[in-house]
């Protein structure tokens, strides 16, 4: 049974799979999308989150969408 990774609720906040590749800068290589759907599954590597710890490094109750004006 293929069960979700707790990182496929980073990528849903973020937009899905195609913008995530979007937003990692790699949407138009063959097979991104793909990849970063399978991330849902597999989890997000810890390479790329290290790469990009402003989309992957995040207070679990903060908002993905608009910045704290705390």
């Amino acid at each position: 049974m293929n069960h979700l990774h707790p990182h496929a609720e980073i990528i849903r906040r973020h937009g899905g799979p195609t913008k995530v590749a979007e937003l990692l800068g790699i949407r138009d290589e063959p097979g991104a999308i793909q990849r970063v759907w399978n991330w849902k599954y597999r989890g997000i590597p810890a390479e790329i989150r290290l790469r990009h710890p402003q989309l992957f490094f995040v207070e679990p109750t903060a908002s993905l969408e608009e910045p704290s004006h705390a």
